[in-house]
């Protein structure tokens, strides 16, 4: 099972921008030293704790800075941006990076977001559809492209202008032949879009704040796609993501994972519990969709979806989680504001250096 990190930190209002951003490319620095597979990066343009706004120019600042780590769009929220552009920029950054890029998509989920581009009453999830079906076009096609698909509102071509003697019209391709790996975050229970993703060779990535006796249904509907497409399903192409924070003492982690006022892990579920209930998304913390709404409170989600603990209290959950939900392929830590810079890092450490090794090694036996 590989390691892998989400990047939504969610920091404190009241900190800085320049802060937090230096912030979050020293965790992703540190990632890569300690041997993480990949990096995940969130965006959003209207959420001042999730202060990313754009994914690839926040990894950009990256490429030079690590050796080993993918770098991932966490997503690129496709509803938001016309679709060559995401073609093009996609395809540049993979020559950038040398293939190290994966390519996180979804629609975009903030409505502040939806609300501040003027799209807040459309459909995003047909508008995510339609650009996805227009970036692989534009990637497997030659100029002048002449994109148009039924219902599809984004109409692409180059012929009336390009000039192949001159290169112009010409879009660029990636560097990843045929194309980058394609990672679609997954929230929902039970959502269908995971059954598109197996038909089309995408792969799941589930999100850390879905309960877990869920991450089953997202399963059951990416095996469904894949054998829609005649291709048997292939576990190890199931990302989920997990909250877990590591110390090397019981009374630290509890209290910094947990139960401390000042825990960054208290303050990331208040932050995400407000956000998707007012939403209407809040069914990813409930035990049964028709559980009321006040069961579900703050102390009932962080019971059962923060994982702490010292190195084999940690190992004891995570192989405990991996029986109740089956094989995946990479476990992927919520990152978080660094409350307490030493304990985060050391958190960092701890998985990569300690917790996987011991997971891996119970998994062969």
């Amino acid at each position: 099972m590989k390691l892998g990190i989400f990047m939504m930190p969610v920091h404190p209002l009241h900190r800085n921008n320049t802060e937090t951003l230096k912030e979050d490319r020293e965790a992703v620095i540190l990632a890569d030293q300690l041997g993480y597979h990949d990096v995940f990066i969130g965006e959003h343009l209207t959420d001042q704790a999730e202060n990313i706004t754009n994914s690839l120019l926040f990894l950009a600042t990256l490429i030079h800075s690590t050796k080993n780590i993918k770098l991932a769009s966490g997503t690129c929220n496709l509803s938001q941006i016309h679709p060559v552009i995401v073609a093009a920029n996609a395809a540049m950054f993979d020559h950038l990076c040398e293939g190290r890029f994966i390519l996180g998509v979804s629609p975009g989920a903030l409505v502040s977001d939806a609300e501040a581009i003027g799209i807040l009453e459309e459909d995003r999830n047909k508008m995510f559809a339609e650009a996805i079906d227009v970036i692989l076009a534009v990637w497997e096609r030659s100029a002048p492209y002449d994109i148009e698909f039924p219902g599809n509102r984004f109409k692409v071509t180059t012929r009336k202008t390009m000039d192949l003697d001159f290169g112009v019209g010409v879009m660029p391709k990636p560097f990843q032949k045929p194309r980058p790996e394609i990672v679609g975050t997954v929230v929902a229970p039970f959502s269908k879009g995971v059954v598109a993703m197996g038909e089309r060779d995408f792969h799941p990535l589930s999100a850390n704040f879905l309960l877990p006796h869920w991450l089953k249904t997202h399963w059951a509907n990416y095996a469904e796609g894949k054998k829609k497409a005649g291709i048997t399903p292939d576990a190890s192409e199931w990302r989920v993501a997990r909250t877990v924070f590591v110390a090397d003492d019981d009374k630290v982690a509890a209290a910094y994972g947990r139960h401390d006022a000042n825990s960054p892990y208290r303050f990331y579920y208040k932050q995400l519990q407000t956000k998707l209930t007012k939403a209407g998304r809040h069914a990813v913390f409930k035990e049964r969709l028709d559980q009321p709404d006040q069961e579900v409170t703050y102390e009932f989600v962080l019971d059962r979806l923060c994982i702490y603990g010292t190195v084999n209290k940690v190992v004891d959950q995570l192989l405990a989680l991996r029986e109740q939900v089956g094989d995946f392929g990479e476990l992927v830590y919520a990152g978080m504001d660094w409350v307490d810079r030493k304990l985060g890092q050391r958190s960092m450490e701890l998985m990569a250096t300690e917790v996987m090794p011991r997971v891996n090694a119970a998994i062969k036996r």
